[in-house]
């Protein structure tokens, strides 16, 4: 089937199935829809052949498979899912975050840039109107109040005419449109900046909020909602590993108990706590980020201070540089808060995906099924086996790495988030933290981890073969896919986010190195002449050059367009008059025969009798 054949048919039956759960009162995404259909078709159960084209039964049987997914709402695999793609969709890293959030901020801005660049005016009436537009422009640049407050416009209006009349208006308009529109993010920074030090010195900043304090206040609460929650996390995600742990000693638990269920429980939460995470790390960044710029901007204030002091009149090029950097500072102010509010709604939305663990697990069923159960913490099991390590001399074609022996080890790249593929492969799907400790199995230039020293042994015996269980696992839970990070294995399934980070190199261990030293060869200046020719024939040849160089003459030209800037001459041999002689040109000529014929107009007689004459000259007489 063609390319754009089978996108064709793939829209098609993402809009059926949309359409079937809207039929069914429950609204999805299409990307939840596509993502729920490639999670159907790699599930081996369902029968689905990946080289075979789709014929219309098997259309129908994908798309009821599909909708009864969906609409199945005590099902932690497909609230794992739907986790998964949200938070796709809706998050991004800090740089991409700040970049399209000033792409917004200057497209916003584009139509009122445009008024004023383009504008023609030449009336008074036409002046005045521009110059409010620029003080509008300036407000809606800055985000320091509304431009509708008149306090507000009365202020910035004031702060614009200190650096830039009215009067100059006239100027401005004979500039290109590049000039104008850097020369009004300019004007806008330095007023920015005359605003915020006004407000610093109680003397203005109408409409400017204490973004600072705002943050500062915000950060602290936002940490600790999220500690709580991740707390909240990780201490489910103990307790279901302990019940499932005790369900794989004794095999009798799981005729009453679904472990299927539960371990899609243990997935959900652990996906949870990986979020929360990623989310946690980029507020810590972000209060380390306001921390630095909350001292930068009281460094430049009192700078500010210790400048202007009591005098009436500052030189601006000492002045506007400070203006223009408070406003960077305090744009720098906006990104953040605008960033901490963005986590913070996400971090909110996702716990509406946590709903089935009450609905499933009460916590009258989890505290019964805890009796006589120890729950270990990832630290606890860790330090269990910290002394267990993995010798060296057990395996002669395996690489190991420890940390004691290996740079950037805590930067390594392990696989499956760091759990034990051992105990996944072994237990059908128990997660349990690998201890890096014991040491890291590299296998094909990848990482791996584990719970203990035995789990270590047994899949450095035969790695492939655990790699290929866990592999077939994640067809039948495509949660587990995102979660253990097993893009490579399933291309179809890169989320958005992580699309371009697919070729990218990541930080590479240095388990060995090559040293060398040199000694110096000439430890003295070297003394040698460059001049000394030992050649008498070398030295013969440059005496007739020099000797030839007499006897030229140097001319030297200079024109109106090399005027003033630098001396051109040149030196060539000079001109010899030579001369050649030929043969002598010579010609001939051949005497035009000139015959006539006289009589042949008739006379007298019947018969015409013709005379020929023939007056040609001779040869000789030409």
């Amino acid at each position: 089937m063609p390319p754009t054949q089978a996108e064709s048919v793939i829209k098609n039956i993402i809009r059926e199935i949309g359409q079937e759960c809207a039929a069914h009162g429950d609204i999805v995404s299409e990307t939840l829809v596509a993502f729920m259909v490639k999670a159907v078709v790699l599930d081996p159960s369902n029968g689905f052949n990946m080289d075979r084209t789709l014929i219309k039964s098997d259309v129908q049987k994908l798309v009821k498979l599909c909708v009864s997914r969906l609409l199945d709402s005590k099902n932690p695999s497909l609230d794992t899912i739907k986790m998964q793609v949200y938070f796709d969709m809706n998050y991004t890293s800090r740089e991409e975050f700040l970049e399209e959030h000033h792409r917004v901020l200057e497209s916003r801005l584009s139509s009122v840039s445009r008024e004023i660049t383009d504008n023609r005016a030449c009336a008074r009436e036409e002046l005045e109107s521009l110059y409010r537009k620029v003080v509008s422009y300036v407000l809606l640049r800055s985000g320091l109040g509304s431009p509708t407050d008149i306090k507000i416009v009365r202020e910035a209006t004031a702060a614009l005419q200190s650096v830039f009349p009215q009067a100059e208006l006239g100027t401005f308009l004979t500039l290109s449109k590049k000039d104008k529109e850097h020369q009004l993010k300019e004007l806008s920074m330095i007023v920015t900046g005359i605003r915020l030090f006004n407000r610093d010195c109680g003397k203005g900043g109408e409409g400017i909020d204490d973004l600072p304090a705002i943050i500062h206040e915000a950060i602290p609460a936002i940490t600790q909602h999220i500690d709580s929650q991740l707390q909240i996390a990780q201490d489910q995600a103990y307790r279901y590993t302990a019940i499932l742990e005790k369900v794989t000693k004794n095999p009798l638990m799981s005729m009453e108990l679904q472990p299927y269920m539960l371990k899609e429980a243990l997935y959900n939460v652990r996906q949870y706590e990986i979020f929360l995470q990623i989310i946690l790390s980029d507020i810590i960044t972000c209060a380390q980020e306001v921390e630095m710029m909350t001292k930068q901007l009281g460094a430049q204030l009192e700078q500010l201070k210790m400048i202007v002091k009591s005098k009436t009149a500052v030189p601006t090029s000492q002045v506007f540089p400070i203006f223009i950097s408070l406003s960077n500072l305090w744009t720098s102010f906006q990104d953040e808060s605008v960033l901490i509010s963005v986590l913070s709604s996400l971090t909110a939305h996702l716990e509406r995906f946590l709903g089935t663990h009450e609905v499933l697990f009460p916590e009258k069923v989890i505290q019964d099924l805890l009796e006589e159960v120890t729950v270990k913490t990832d630290v606890c099991r860790i330090k269990e086996h910290m002394e267990d390590k993995v010798h060296l001399v057990d395996f002669r074609k395996q690489e190991w790495l420890f940390p004691e022996t290996t740079a950037n080890f805590d930067k390594l790249l392990i696989q499956y988030r760091g759990f034990c593929p051992y105990t996944f492969a072994t237990t059908d799907g128990l997660l349990l933290p690998g201890n890096p400790a014991i040491g890291i199995l590299k296998h094909k230039e990848k990482y791996y981890t584990f719970n203990n020293r035995d789990a270590a042994y047994s899949f450095a015996e035969n790695p492939e073969n655990y790699i290929d269980i866990i592999k077939e696992k994640a067809k039948k839970n495509a949660e587990l896919i995102q979660l253990l990070e097993l893009h490579q294995q399933f291309e179809t399934l890169i989320p958005y986010s992580q699309m371009k980070d697919v070729d990218k190199h990541y930080i590479k261990p240095i388990t060995k190195s090559e040293t060398s030293t040199q000694t110096d060869t000439h430890i003295l200046p070297p003394t040698i002449v460059r001049s000394y020719e030992w050649n008498e024939w070398e030295l013969r040849r440059k005496a007739i050059k020099l000797a030839n160089l007499h006897h030229k003459v140097t001319h030297s030209v200079q024109t109106n367009l090399s005027h003033m800037r630098r001396e051109n001459s040149s030196q060539v041999y000079p001109a010899k008059d030579v001369g050649t002689q030929s043969l002598r040109e010579g010609s001939t000529r051949v005497p035009r025969p000139q015959i006539y014929i006289a009589g042949l107009r008739g006379g007298q007689t019947k018969v015409t009798k013709g005379v020929k004459v023939n007056l040609t000259r001779a040869v000789d007489e030409t």
